[in-house]
């Protein structure tokens, strides 16, 4: 799940009116992982006290992952490295998940790592069956929660699509089942070229676009929601994205979640 804006994709294919829950079909191509991955520090693990203390997985969530590109990008660029760059023997485990079957079929055949990187199809709307999905995987390493979990450009597709609600319950899902997460929200300018290129098409709006109160900054819409509900604090901003999009890095805080 991910953007495009009016510049960046002719392709109907890759049009928001031909994959309304950003499920594009050669997103990476014209979105490469770098984009993202220059403003991560490869010692981000380590930075955040995932170094060699303890012999258990780090686990990864990718929410969204589309084809898996990005999926094993991040893989590659967070394994192995503390700040001296030294190796760890801490073993990183990545579970990417998308609502395209077909798109998680391509993630599966080109996986380069299956014995670390897994791929399944879950909508993450369903918020019963995909906390129990989510919740199965962890259970497999004894524990409760993602180390990291990243969210990247999958915000919009969500509210555009199921509403102010849904969006608020996806970030509160998020930060409970992780210690970090990596998010990075579209902002209000994507909402419109969306809306605009669905029109283009001829097809209906989207079902929530004209009736979301949650507008403007979405990312600090995102941030006071998580620091105000879900305890969860901004560490920092990586900065932004080649396509002007903030890269938020959040933790859990001491506090009990839904604390003010």
């Amino acid at each position: 799940m991910a953007e495009v804006t009016d510049s960046e994709v002719t392709d109907e294919t890759n049009d928001p009116g031909a994959a309304p829950y950003g499920n594009f079909i050669h997103y990476y191509t014209f979105n490469p992982p770098e984009n993202r991955l220059s403003l991560i520090p490869t010692t981000l693990l380590h930075d955040v006290a995932y170094g060699t203390e303890s012999s258990e997985s780090i686990l990864l969530l990718d929410v969204g992952c589309n084809s898996g590109d990005l999926s094993v990008a991040l893989y590659k660029h967070l394994q192995g490295h503390n700040s001296r760059g030294d190796t760890t023997e801490r073993e990183l485990r990545l579970l990417g998940f998308d609502l395209d079957e077909d798109l998680i079929l391509r993630a599966e055949q080109t996986n380069p790592f299956p014995e670390n990187i897994t791929f399944i199809p879950l909508d993450i709307t369903h918020d019963a069956s995909s906390r129990t999905q989510l919740e199965s995987y962890l259970a497999r390493f004894g524990r409760s929660r993602f180390h990291l979990c990243a969210c990247l450009a999958v915000t919009m597709w969500v509210h555009l699509n199921h509403g102010d609600a849904a969006l608020l319950q996806l970030l509160s899902l998020l930060a409970s089942l992780c210690e970090h997460l990596l998010l990075e929200a579209q902002p209000w300018k994507c909402y419109r070229s969306a809306a605009r290129r669905l029109r283009k098409l001829g097809r209906n709006d989207f079902d929530h676009f004209r009736k979301l109160e949650i507008r403007g900054d979405i990312a600090e819409h995102a941030r006071k929601h998580l620091e105000r509900r879900c305890g969860m604090e901004l560490v920092r901003s990586f900065g932004n994205t080649t396509w002007d999009r903030k890269l938020l890095f959040f933790r859990r805080c001491e506090r009990k979640q839904g604390e003010l």
